[in-house]
Parts: C-alpha cells; sequence; structure tokens
C-alpha cells in the first residue's frame, strides 16, 4: 500500500458500532475518520460515506451522497467487516438446502452431541443454518480387501476407497428442482470421505449449478480435511454467508463509478491476509474485523518493543479480544462462532464477554460482572436510554471518563452528553443491595460509598479479563509477565494499567491510533493466498519426494494466484506447512521449517521433523520418540508484500507537556487530583506520572498511580508499569475481594489442569481431557474445582476428607497419595486421585490440599478398559487404591503402584494393567500438576498471608452456602404460597426394578433441607451400584442447575443439606460392590429423581449409552446422545448429551478410518420424545456395521422403565439395542450385555427419548422467536478448550 501515484489508499474496518477509516492521501499524509456503521437517515453505506468525507475534505469540493465517486484518484480500497458475523450471530444470511450422504441428515444438528451449558435445563443449543435437507443415495467407505468387493478407487490423500454405492443423480434432479421452486438458491453439499474423494460432490454440484442455483458450496472445496462435522458447518456456513457477502459487495461497489473496476479492492479474512473482493468467501470471513487489530500490533509494537512477545488487549463496548503474536501469527484451524464449528485458518482471536457495557450485579454476597452486556441499545445507564448499569458506568462514577471528551449523541434524540447522574443512580441501585448484605449478613460490616462499590466492579472485571490472558499464555507454556500488552480498542486504555500490573507485565504499549488499529492493520496487511490439501502419509524418508513434489505443486498454485493478481515474484513470498501428528493420538500441529532449514535426512522444503517435536516439546512438555509420526494436511501460505510503511514522522516535544485539565479520579484510597492531557498535544519524549488521563477523540487511557507514561519517537504511549501500593486485606469478609479470590482460586485449578493437560500422554487426559482439578482446604473442603465434569463435581472432596481421617498424623512433606476406591470417595477405578498435603512453615498439619482425578485408559480387570458390563465385585473390575503413597519423602514410587497395577492379574481371569507406560506417565503428570497448584497458592499466600488465604477459602464455600440456602427459601416460600407441604417426594426405577426413592423435607425459616433416600433398594449383582461420592455430586449438579446461575462449585453447597443414605443400598453400597455402572447410570437416575421432586423438568434420557467393541488388536469406547426433558417454557433438545455426562462423539469418518466399521445411519429417532404442551427431545438411531469379528459390549439404561413425563407430560421411548446378523436375523440384546461379531452384523442402537412436559391437549405455546445465540459469543482457543473439558 505504497503511494507513489499520488492517489488516496482507504483502510477501513467497518465494526459492529463504529465504522472507523485510515487514509493516506496524496503527499504521504494520514487522515483518519471515525463514524457511526448504521445511519440511515443520513447515508446508505458507512465505509462509502467515510470515503466520500475524506474525498471532499481533501479536495475541497462538495460530493453529493447520492452520485456515486469519482475513482480516479483512489488506487486501493482495504476493508475489514463484520457483515458475516453479523449475519451469523443474527441468523441472516442466504436460505440454504443441505444435501448429505442418506442416513446422516440430522449430522449437524447431533453436531459433537455435547451441550454449550452443562446446567442449563433447557438445552439452548444454535439452530442449524441450513433450512431444508435432502439425503441422497451415494456412499464411499475405505477400502479394506473385503471379499466380493469391487476395484478400489485412489484418493487424493493416498487412501484406496470403494464406491459402495454411486450417486444416483437422476433422483436428485426432481428433487433439486422442488428446492429451486420453493424458493432455496444456495446449497451446500457434504458427503462422507469427499475430502479425499471428491467426485460424487462435484457430479453433483455441476448438476445444481446446471439448473440454477446460484451458490453451491461443495465441502471438499470449501476446507478439504477430515471430519465430515465441522468441514460440513463449513460449507453451510459458506452457503449462508457467501451470497451475504457478495450481495454486501455488490451494493459498495455501486456506490462508485465503473464499480470499481480499476481499483485494487481486498478484503481481510480470518487467518488475517488480504484476498481480492471476487474471492471473499463467508467461512473465511467471520473474523474478518478483529484480525485487522492482531495484524495492526504485530505490525507496530511488536517491531518497536524490540521483538518481546504482544499480548493484544482490544476491550470494546459488549466484549474483550486477547491475543498472542511472538513473530510469527497464531492460527487455529477449527474453532466455533455462534455456535458453528468452521474448519479454516483462523487466528487465535479470545473473544470474552467483559466490555465497557458488561452489566454489574450483586448476587448472594459476590459483585459479578457480566456475561449479559447492555449492548448498543439500549447501553450503559449513562446513555441516558434507560440502560443498566455497566463497567462503563463504574468508570465514569469513578472519574476515569470525562463526558466532556464525548460528542454529543446520546438520550432518546441522539444530542445529549453521557450522564453522570445516570450512572450513579443505577449504581446506587446496586450499592443498597451491597450495603444491606454487609450490614445484615453473616459477617457484619461498615457500608461501602458509591466509588468502593464502582471500584470493586472495576477490580473483578479485570481479573475476569486475566483469566484468558494466563489461560492463553500459560496453555503454550509461556509466561504471561515476559510480554507487553498492545492496548486498543475504546475501552481499553482505562484498563490496561491494572490488567499488566495483575499480569506482572512491565511495559504497555498504546499506539497513537490505538481506537483505529483494526484499520491501520488492514492498510499494513499483506495479501495471502493459501492452498491446502489432505494427506495420509507416514512422515519417513521414503515419503519425502511426495511431500516436496505435493508442496511444490501447492506453492506454484499460490505464485500464480498472486502474480494474477499483480505482484511480481521479488514480492512474492510463500511458506509451506505439514499438519503432523504422532500415530494414534488426535493432537495435530500445522508446523512450518521457516526456522529449520533442511538436512540431508529431512524433505527439501525443511525439516517439518525437527520443528514437530521442538513444538511438542514446548507446548506438552515431552515427546513420543519410539511413536511414527503421520502427515494429516500439506498447506502452503502465499504472501504478496503490498502492506504501507508508515511514516515515523512526531512532532518533538517543546517544553513540558501542557495540562489541559485538572479532574478528580478515584483510586484506592480516595481521590486524588489527576491532570488531563491531549494526545494531539504530546511530543516524543514527554513523560507523564500517574495518576493522569490522556484523551484523543477515540479513548481515554488511565495511566494509574506508581506508573509512568513517556510519548515514543513514533508518537506512541508506552507506560511503565510500577508496582501497586502495598494494601491491607484482612481476613474479614470483603465482597469485592471475595470475588476477586473465587477468580484467582478458580484459576488456579484450571492453570493445574493446563499443566496436567501439557504433560500427559493418554488420549483420555490429554485429547479427551476427562480430568478434573481442584484445591481444598485445611479440613478437605472443596475450595474450587474446574473445569466442571458433572461427575466429578465434589466427589474429590469426600477422596481428601477420606485420606485426613484415614492417615491422621501419617502425612508428611513430600507425600502425594493415590486413591481410587469407592468407599474412599472414589467413583469408579478408573478415576485414579492423586492428592497432595501442602505444609507451610511453623504449621504442623496441612494448610491446604490440591488434587487431580484423571480417567486412566485401563487399570486392568476383566475386559480391556476397565469397564467390563458384567462385573459382579470390585475387583473384577482393575487395581484398586485405598490409601497408596505415590510419592514418599519426594521419591516417586514407581516400583511400589507398577506390583499394584499389576495386581489385578494374580485374580483368576483378570488382568493386569494393559497400558502400564501411560498409567505411570499420567500420574507423574498429575502430581506435576498438583505441584503447579502449591506453587501457585503459595504465592497467593506470599501476597496475601496465610490466614487470609484460609480464611477467604471458608468466605467462599460460604458464598455458596448462601447462594443453595437462598434457592431452598424461594422454593419453598413458592410452594407455601399455592398451599403446598414443604416436603416434595419422587420415585424412579433401574430396568432391573431397583427403586431409587428420595424424599426432601424444606427448612423455611433456615434455607436448608433434608434428602432422605431411604427406601431405595438394596446393592445390586451387578455393577449398578453408585458409591457414596456419586449421589453427591449428582446432589452438587442438581442444586446448581436449580439455583439458574453461576455461583462456585464447592462444599458449601452442600452445608445446607443434610443428605441421608441408607448403608447397604444400590447408592452406599459394600466396600467390595461392583460400581463401573453406578459411575455411568445411576448417576443419571439420582439426577432424574431429585429434579422429578422439584419438578424442575421433565426425566432426560436418563443414560449414557456405552458401547464398547474390541478384539486384539484394537478397542474403541463410545457414549451416546438422547432426549433431553421438556420443562416450563421449552421443549426437550434432540440427539444432546444430559446430566450427568456431556462426551463429544467421535467424527463419523474419524470412526471409519481408524476401527473396522461402517456407520450407516446417525439421526434422530423421530418421535420418540414424550408428547406433552412443551415436547420432549427425540433420542437417536445409530446403526454400526462391523467389517471384523469383535466383541461388542453394551452398557445401558432406560430400555425397560420410559423417562417420565411432568405435569401431565408422556414419557419418552424407552431404548432398544438391536443385532442385526448378516443373514437377517434380528436380535434383541437387552440393556447390558457382551456379544461375539462377525464381519456384515449391524449393531442398531435406539436411545431413549425424553419426558414431555404439560398436557398434550393444552393449547400449544406461541411459536415466538427462537431463543438466539448471546449477541457476542466466547470465541478462541480458550474457549474451545474449555468446552472440550466440559464435554467429557
Amino acid at each position: 500500500m505504497g503511494n507513489p501515484e499520488g492517489r488516496f489508499h482507504f483502510a477501513i474496518d467497518r465494526g459492529g458500532t463504529f465504522t472507523d477509516v485510515f487514509a493516506q492521501c496524496p503527499g504521504g499524509h494520514v487522515r483518519v475518520l471515525k463514524l457511526l456503521s448504521e445511519d440511515p437517515a443520513n447515508y446508505v453505506d458507512a465505509p462509502t460515506e467515510g470515503i466520500r468525507r475524506i474525498l471532499e475534505q481533501e479536495g475541497g469540493v462538495l460530493l453529493p451522497r447520492d452520485r456515486p465517486l469519482d475513482t480516479s484518484r483512489i488506487a486501493s480500497i482495504r476493508m475489514g467487516t463484520t457483515v458475516a458475523t453479523n449475519a451469523l450471530l443474527e441468523r441472516r444470511g442466504e436460505r440454504v438446502a443441505l444435501l448429505v450422504t442418506r442416513g446422516f441428515r440430522d449430522l449437524l444438528h447431533l453436531g459433537t452431541q455435547a451441550r454449550e451449558d452443562l446446567f442449563d435445563l433447557a438445552v439452548p443449543m444454535p439452530e442449524v443454518l441450513y433450512e431444508e435437507v435432502l439425503e441422497v443415495d451415494e456412499r464411499v467407505v475405505l477400502y479394506r480387501g473385503e471379499p466380493g468387493t469391487g476395484t478400489p478407487v485412489k484418493g487424493c490423500t493416498g487412501d484406496l476407497l470403494e464406491v459402495q454405492q454411486p450417486v444416483d443423480l437422476g433422483g436428485l434432479r426432481g428433487k433439486l428442482e422442488g428446492l429451486l421452486s420453493r424458493g432455496i438458491r444456495s446449497l451446500a453439499v457434504v458427503f462422507m470421505h469427499s475430502y479425499t474423494w471428491a467426485q460424487h460432490e462435484q457430479q453433483v454440484g455441476a448438476l445444481a449449478r446446471e439448473l440454477g442455483f446460484t451458490h453451491v458450496s461443495l465441502s471438499s472445496e470449501a476446507m478439504p480435511m477430515v471430519r465430515i462435522v465441522p468441514r460440513g458447518h463449513t460449507a453451510c456456513a459458506d452457503a449462508y454467508l457467501t451470497p451475504t457477502i457478495q450481495r454486501y459487495v455488490q451494493g459498495f461497489r455501486r456506490g462508485f463509478q465503473g464499480q470499481l473496476k480499476d481499483v485494487q479492492v481486498l478484503f481481510m479474512r480470518s487467518d488475517g491476509g488480504l484476498a481480492p473482493m471476487d474471492s471473499f468467501s463467508g467461512s473465511r470471513a467471520v473474523l474478518s474485523g478483529p484480525a485487522g487489530g492482531v495484524v495492526g500490533y504485530s505490525a507496530t509494537t511488536y517491531r518497536v518493543e524490540g521483538g518481546q512477545p504482544v499480548i493484544g488487549f482490544d476491550m470494546g463496548g459488549t466484549s474483550t479480544d486477547v491475543s498472542r503474536y511472538a513473530g510469527e501469527f497464531e492460527h487455529v484451524f477449527e474453532a466455533s462462532t455462534a455456535g458453528v464449528t468452521l474448519q479454516a485458518p483462523q487466528l487465535d482471536i479470545n473473544t470474552v464477554a467483559a466490555g465497557g457495557g458488561s452489566r454489574l450485579f450483586f448476587r448472594s454476597g459476590l459483585f459479578v460482572v457480566g456475561p449479559e452486556s447492555a449492548g448498543a441499545h439500549p447501553g450503559p445507564a449513562c446513555y441516558r436510554k434507560g440502560g443498566p448499569v455497566t463497567v462503563t458506568d463504574a468508570n465514569l462514577v469513578l472519574g476515569r471518563l470525562l463526558p466532556a471528551s464525548f460528542p454529543c449523541i446520546f438520550g432518546p434524540g441522539e444530542d445529549q452528553p453521557l450522564s453522570p447522574e445516570a450512572s450513579r443512580k443505577a449504581l446506587e441501585a446496586v450499592a443498597v443491595e451491597v450495603n444491606s448484605f454487609l450490614t445484615n449478613g453473616p459477617c457484619p460490616a461498615s457500608p461501602l460509598s458509591l466509588e468502593e462499590v464502582a471500584m470493586g466492579f472495576v477490580r473483578v472485571a479485570n481479573e475476569a479479563m486475566c483469566r484468558p490472558i494466563r489461560a492463553l499464555t500459560q496453555a503454550r507454556g509461556h509466561d504471561p509477565s515476559a510480554h507487553v500488552l498492545a492496548c486498543f480498542g475504546g475501552a481499553g486504555g482505562q484498563h490496561a494499567c491494572a490488567i499488566a500490573r495483575a499480569l506482572g507485565m512491565d511495559t504497555v504499549h498504546i499506539h497513537r491510533h490505538s481506537g483505529l488499529l483494526s484499520a491501520l492493520g488492514l492498510a499494513l496487511a499483506d495479501v495471502v493466498h493459501e492452498a491446502q490439501e489432505p494427506c495420509s502419509l507416514p512422515y519417513v524418508p521414503e515419503t519425502f519426494v511426495q511431500l516436496d513434489q505435493r508442496l511444490s505443486r501447492l506453492e506454484e498454485q499460490c505464485v500464480d494466484a498472486l502474480r494474477a493478481q499483480g505482484f511480481p515474484r521479488s514480492q512474492i513470498s510463500t511458506e509451506s506447512f505439514l499438519h503432523l501428528r504422532y500415530q494414534g493420538t488426535d493432537c495435530a500441529l500445522m508446523v512450518s521449517a521457516h526456522q529449520h532449514p533442511a538436512t540431508a535426512r529431512s524433505p527439501r522444503a525443511g525439516d517439518f521433523g525437527a520443528a514437530f517435536v521442538e513444538r511438542y516439546m514446548r507446548e506438552f512438555g515431552f515427546i513420543i520418540p519410539e511413536r511414527p509420526v503421520v502427515v494429516d494436511d500439506v498447506r502452503v501460505r502465499g504472501t504478496g508484500r503490498s502492506g504501507l510503511r508508515l511514516e515515523d514522522a512526531t512532532k518533538a516535544q517543546t517544553g513540558p507537556p501542557r495540562v489541559d485539565k485538572m479532574t478528580q479520579c478515584y483510586f484506592e484510597g480516595g481521590y486524588q487530583e489527576t491532570p488531563v492531557y491531549l494526545l494531539g498535544e504530546l511530543g516524543y519524549g514527554h513523560k507523564l506520572q500517574g495518576p493522569c488521563l490522556v484523551i484523543d477523540s477515540n479513548s481515554t487511557i488511565l495511566v494509574e498511580p506508581g506508573c509512568q507514561a513517556e510519548v515514543t519517537e513514533t508518537g506512541d504511549i508506552r507506560i511503565s508499569v510500577g508496582a501497586e501500593a502495598p494494601s491491607t486485606v484482612g481476613a474479614q469478609l470483603d465482597p469485592i475481594q471475595l470475588s476477586i479470590f473465587s477468580h484467582r482460586f478458580m484459576s488456579i485449578a484450571e492453570q493445574m489442569g493446563r499443566i496436567l493437560q501439557r504433560t500427559a500422554i493418554s488420549t483420555n487426559i490429554k485429547e479427551r481431557l476427562d480430568f478434573s482439578c481442584a484445591l481444598f482446604g485445611p479440613d478437605g473442603g472443596l475450595v474450587s474445582n474446574a473445569p466442571h465434569i458433572p461427575v466429578h463435581l465434589g466427589a474429590m472432596q469426600e477422596t481428601v476428607q477420606f485420606q485426613i481421617q484415614h492417615l491422621g498424623a501419617d502425612l508428611h512433606p513430600g507425600d502425594v497419595l493415590l486413591s481410587n476406591h469407592p468407599s474412599a470417595g472414589g467413583s469408579h477405578l478408573p478415576d485414579l486421585t492423586v492428592i497432595t498435603p501442602v505444609f507451610w512453615p511453623g504449621q504442623t498439619r496441612p494448610v491446604f490440599y490440591v488434587a487431580s482425578r484423571g480417567h486412566h485408559a485401563d487399570i486392568g480387570g476383566i475386559t480391556p478398559g476397565s469397564m467390563p458390563p458384567h462385573s459382579t465385585t470390585l475387583q473384577q473390575e482393575g487395581a484398586v487404591f485405598l490409601s497408596f503413597k505415590l510419592v514418599q519423602g519426594g521419591v516417586f514410587q514407581e516400583e511400589a503402584v507398577t506390583e499394584a497395577l499389576r495386581a489385578p492379574g494374580k485374580i483368576p481371569g483378570c488382568s493386569g494393567t494393559r497400558n502400564l507406560h501411560d498409567n505411570l506417565s499420567d500420574l507423574r503428570a498429575q502430581v506435576a500438576a498438583n505441584q503447579k497448584g502449591i506453587q501457585l497458592v503459595g504465592e497467593l499466600i506470599g501476597q496475601y498471608s496465610l490466614d487470609v488465604v484460609q480464611a477467604y477459602m471458608g468466605h467462599i464455600q460460604a458464598n455458596a452456602e448462601l447462594a443453595v440456602r437462598d434457592m431452598l427459601r424461594a422454593f419453598g416460600t413458592s410452594r407455601q404460597a399455592r398451599g403446598l407441604p414443604l416436603e416434595v417426594s419422587a420415585e424412579d426405577h433401574m430396568d432391573d426394578g431397583s427403586p431409587i426413592r428420595l424424599r426432601v423435607q424444606i427448612n423455611l425459616s433456615q434455607g436448608s433441607a433434608v434428602f432422605d433416600f431411604s427406601g431405595t433398594g438394596p446393592e445390586v449383582f451387578g455393577n449398578l451400584n453408585a458409591p457414596r461420592a456419586i449421589t453427591l455430586s449428582a446432589l452438587i449438579y442438581c442444586l446448581r442447575c436449580l439455583v439458574g446461575r453461576d455461583i462456585p462449585l464447592n462444599q458449601g453447597c452442600l452445608a445446607p443439606v443434610r443428605v441421608v443414605i441408607p448403608r447397604g443400598s444400590i447408592l452406599d453400597p459394600s466396600p467390595e460392590a461392583a460400581v463401573v455402572g453406578g459411575n455411568v447410570l445411576t448417576s443419571q437416575r439420582v439426577v432424574d429423581v431429585i429434579l422429578g421432586a422439584f419438578g424442575a423438568c421433565a426425566a432426560s434420557q436418563g443414560c449414557m449409552n456405552n458401547v464398547t467393541l474390541g478384539n486384539d488388536h484394537m478397542g474403541y469406547y463410545e457414549t451416546v446422545a438422547g432426549g433431553a426433558g421438556a420443562g416450563p417454557g421449552w421443549h426437550g433438545r434432540s440427539g444432546v448429551h444430559s446430566h450427568m455426562t456431556n462426551t463429544r462423539i467421535t467424527d463419523p469418518e474419524i470412526l471409519e478410518s481408524r476401527y473396522p466399521v461402517i456407520l450407516r445411519r446417525f439421526e434422530l429417532r423421530l418421535g420418540s420424545g414424550g408428547r406433552g404442551r412443551f415436547r420432549g427431545g427425540d433420542g437417536v438411531v445409530r446403526e454400526l456395521l462391523f467389517r471384523e469379528e469383535a466383541l461388542l459390549s453394551v452398557l445401558t439404561e432406560r430400555r425397560a422403565f420410559r423417562p417420565y413425563g411432568l405435569r401431565g407430560g408422556e414419557p419418552g421411548a424407552r431404548g432398544l439395542n438391536l443385532l442385526i446378523r448378516k443373514d437377517g436375523r434380528t436380535v434383541n440384546l437387552g440393556g447390558k450385555t457382551s456379544v461375539s461379531v462377525y464381519p456384515g452384523d449391524v449393531f442398531c442402537l435406539h436411545t431413549p427419548g425424553g419426558g414431555g412436559y404439560g398436557d398434550p391437549e393444552d393449547p400449544a405455546p406461541p411459536p415466538g422467536s427462537p431463543p438466539q445465540p448471546p449477541a457476542f459469543p466466547e470465541r478462541g482457543s480458550v474457549y474451545e478448550y474449555r468446552r472440550a473439558q466440559e464435554a467429557v
């Protein structure tokens, strides 16, 4: 974006609220402009209006809005736009039909089968993008050379495939014509295995275009990568969004003479590269706006800070974007936006729901910021439109925003200034709640001033924004304190010093155009063309020639595409990537060899193997040298260098900086005199001592006390962050500190989990994320547990407290304990819990405990996987640890634990662990995770003192207790008001007839309850027995669902509750009882009974549908979704996991490529949900055809007793397990069995539906508008990690 010819170059960021225009004018000077993105009374299109205004101002000639603009003086236009993102969020895209392989009509509805929010009983999920589905008769499977198969075809990955059914184009033609007659013009075509063999998709695409469809998105072209679900979502997003983008581009063109024929027009893609407007597609556009900001700070801050790694902090009105740059862009290749998983290169931009418009609440003694937002309308209270109190209002009350520096665009007539009075009034209402709690609550304290309340909310907001930054850096082995904080966006400048200080950073860099950095980034960006194709070659010397040939071919494509856009070869560079993973794992890394030149033992393109090993070691802490490496994809990124090189001209200082005015700002300790400076008047070398405010037309920068700002040579602001003045925090309850400690305690548990995931070696922990990490007080009571796996909630507390009682004084520094026994708080034997007691100088007993529980794939027993369907004693389920010192005196007891893991082999019919190496590696990883927790709590104690930290462990438990008491009182009061008794009860049955009975007695005055399971059936001869810890986990889960909002999940949840479980019952069996089914099945029935007693919703499917398949050389395990129960005001969600599980299911293409099966059907079981005023969700039908002899095991429930309906709603359909033998004979397998299967046999699983709610004869509720996803949903690798962790 140079300027040799004396023409204008425009870079425009069209955001949701504002459009920013950055223009390099003839002569090299720069003009910037900010205007509303939507202002229909004055102009049609904001970017066009921005260009018109600058041309008018520079040329001094009036340019009427109703005439196309002359383009003779415009050289280029670059744009980032939220058009695609907004269409996705608001579901305002094109009408689309999905064409999919027969048997998979509901595949994209089912997705991974995991729900978004663990604790929302209504299971809100974003709706699919397509309007209709056509199932296409076609099928391609991977070739395995079975007798009777035809000649194989070769896919582009090198895999051999068998065309089982050619595509039936004749039958499809009439159906496509029907779609056209109904007004659908856009198609997404998604066939099984089309990533490697695309001919069927191409044939259908050609037919559709011949018939007149205006847009056809083939999944094999949208993103040719294995995994049909994300590839299908990507194709649908492309079909849904691209026509919308094309319409926008056409409208934009019409504002210019000649429709921009001779102007270079480029759009920013999600990957941080520019693309010509004709090739700008929907699936590559969703991060078009935010990507410009990352390019902006990477090209400015990173360069001027001497290559120090940078954290980008872009705080806007409704959300905050966090990213990282350390010399190269960090991309992810699969991420979700607005509930749609896109398989496309995207910058790793993490969006959290905390911005200037985030709402402020005081709930059960806790300061809460967001995630709800005031949005642009009505906006914060100070906007004068009756909006709620927000972070912006808190900053205004503290004097950190000056109304005079904002234009008069507020109020109903959009002609008034910001209103500090409205902010104070809205915040006073919250302050009344705070002070009422302080004076009348459990720990009476002095009331807080309005400013102290505002300050408290700002501090809590800052801590909420620090958590994703810690996660983003530490997840990859980086120290946040080693980074510079690059702050941009309208709201970030008020928080930057505090955020940097909390993370230990010593520098904040704020570009002089920070309010328009995304537009500046567009000006600085390069044009990018990418080429990628799938691969399935091993990374070995024998394949290096093939890999080089494929990379060369892709490189040629990229160079040709860029030359066609006018770039000489000298301005084009290319970078080659291989998507590598260890065989048998799913942790693929897209690696470049640009820092690893070729050797004699590598491809000519570079030493990708060395690059992979180096990065794997950095991110995960170990390598697996004996494991082969596989290439999943080859990729080349071509770059045409074209970015503007900014003039580094800034005016030099002429004397000391001029103070524009003095104001009063509130900081810890009270108001301070604060000078205000205007950024435009500052020159190179000016130094400003905090506190002060620096203001320009687009942002306000707060330099806090103890910090110093200076103007750099390039005119930017660099802030040196000083240490915070020491403040004394006492042990007495302070609600602000309580909210901050709540975030800190959760952050400790989260960071422990990151260490465990990085250093573990097994698939279960590293990739399925089947683990939990937690922090406990000195009494073993749970303080924080993150992320949440429902069946682990609260259960580890029982384990820790058992060890404290069992070992007594026999706990010493350097000891680490291992336990999994059900009578010691275990859930089932594969869940191994590692506990570390923590000692402190001067204390004789442990001052707190940390623990991690991980699911080990095998610990011995009668079947591989240690999940036998027919176990009758605990010993048959694997190795047992009651209280075992895994580390003693600092020494890892490898010999002793190896002996214990092999011990089950001494029992007839049993085996010792079948994977000792993974067991030992994962146990070491659990010890390392605990060590991280000890270090972090030690830092907390160093900052606040032991007494204070222990006191706040107690306070946070009391806060959870308060929330549960409030819920129980509200429930009791509601029943009392309707003349109903304060005792409720429910009963349900396991399929063997065992009753689960519950009676709940509410004490209204205390807000407490007795949960009495007396009358529950006795221990069973089988494995459906559930240890006491499982019932407590189910109870905590239900209490959290009933509270209906975020609360700390800890020991306090159970404090208002007394639980009575009869000894010897199925819920508190004898120590030797088998329990593996209790963990996965009985736990679900306990939840059904508790929610039924409270009348919260009808029963969900009440089963996890456990299916295991194995033979001598392979083993596979899955749990399958069903229907969710309906409730007061919602229909049950179909095809989703419910309650105590949330496991993701293996993608169909991965399943068929790794295991000897063909997935014939995976679709909703229509009509299986119970009828009612609100319908229960439907279960699913899943059919597996076997290609090898194997042992099939099923462990299921709700095959006899149907999931109940409520308030007159009908029950859901019971499940059914069928085996269809190759000869056509059909056998009902029952709920629990193991059976040998042979090639040609088919297992057909029908999962239960959810119960209905309300009388089916009642009038159905009006359709209304479906619930929308939140306006600014979270996204990025940190969010994906948490979703994956909760999907276990």
